[in-house]
């Protein structure tokens, strides 16, 4: 279903959550299946023939290096028998990462961007801050899918960004929603709003791999000071299919370092959703008590829904 015919208000259920958790407590996990040749973690593979994609159905409109990154842009035929026919991919790093995915006709994705897209209905009204924000794919999934929703995303790469502009449509993004989506050129880790951020997504990733600042509880301690009371992060922590440049950090030995900061901070209140097609593939990381699965549900369109089952508890 197409996201941008869904132009009407989602219900939110945001309520403050209870001071503690059940330890018993032992959601369900549903499984996504995936079309066959799927990708489903957008910044953990490569969008070469090694996923199935012809070489002749992938074309190149860019390719340079920036300051900091190496970026190509790629777009992939529409008849190429692959989920990703028809869309453009960003890649960065040597190894070549997509970190944004936009198609012509769809918002959805069938990449952890999707999952970020549930974030809004469980946090409390207010900035939705994107750290690591790309070519602009989940700011556009969230905007178009909450009438109500408003995004501050910080972006390290300039030129990302300016990709982000010309091949991503994120310049018609930013003249569609002027009062509801801020693009800023910096360090996310230094990021601030008035009052606090309502929740964060975080998509840090350099050279390949997360950034080592993550794997430091100080990180999230200042993270966490930054949000308003009640509100939340979900993190994009990789997995076992991220191809860093530094062979030695491995996505899942980076994961696994990440995690183990987080719960410095967080204790038991951090949730999985893994996605791929093996354990430790990709995973995606919630902050905070879980919600009532049903009325999160509720609060969102259909295509989302299937991701509310898939969280379990970090037992890490």
């Amino acid at each position: 279903m197409d996201l941008i015919s869904l132009q009407i208000k989602q219900p939110s259920i945001f309520f403050p959550p209870p001071k503690s958790t059940n330890p018993n407590f032992n959601p369900i996990k549903h499984n996504i299946n995936f079309p066959s040749k799927s990708i489903p973690s957008a910044n953990s593979r490569r969008a070469t023939v090694d996923d199935g994609i012809p070489i002749d159905d992938v074309k190149t409109l860019a390719q340079f290096k920036s300051r900091h990154n190496y970026i190509r842009v790629l777009e992939v035929s529409r008849r190429a028998d692959h989920p990703f026919a028809g869309a453009r991919l960003l890649l960065l790093d040597g190894p070549g990462n997509i970190h944004s995915i936009s198609f012509a006709f769809k918002s959805l994705t069938q990449t952890y961007f999707d999952v970020f897209a549930t974030l809004p209905p469980i946090i409390p009204p207010g900035p939705i801050g994107i750290f690591g924000f790309g070519a602009g794919s989940a700011a556009r999934l969230i905007l178009e899918t909450y009438p109500e929703a408003v995004v501050h995303g910080w972006e390290l790469d300039q030129s990302v960004v300016s990709v982000g502009r010309e091949y991503f449509s994120l310049s018609k993004l930013e003249k569609e929603c002027p009062h509801r989506l801020f693009v800023y050129i910096g360090n996310a880790l230094k990021a601030s709003v008035r009052d606090g951020f309502s929740g964060i997504l975080v998509d840090l990733f350099s050279r390949g791999s997360l950034l080592p600042e993550l794997e430091d509880p100080n990180t999230w301690e200042k993270m966490k000071s930054s949000l308003r009371p009640y509100g939340r992060i979900m993190v994009n922590v990789g997995g076992s299919c991220v191809e860093s440049e530094n062979t030695k950090r491995t996505g899942k030995i980076a994961m696994e370092a990440t995690l183990k900061a987080m719960k410095k901070v967080f204790g038991d209140e951090i949730f999985i959703l893994e996605l791929g097609n093996k354990k430790d593939d990709s995973c995606v990381a919630l902050m905070g008590a879980l919600p009532d699965r049903e009325l999160w549900k509720k609060a969102m369109i259909r295509p989302l829904k299937c991701y509310v089952d898939m969280w379990e508890r970090f037992d890490g």
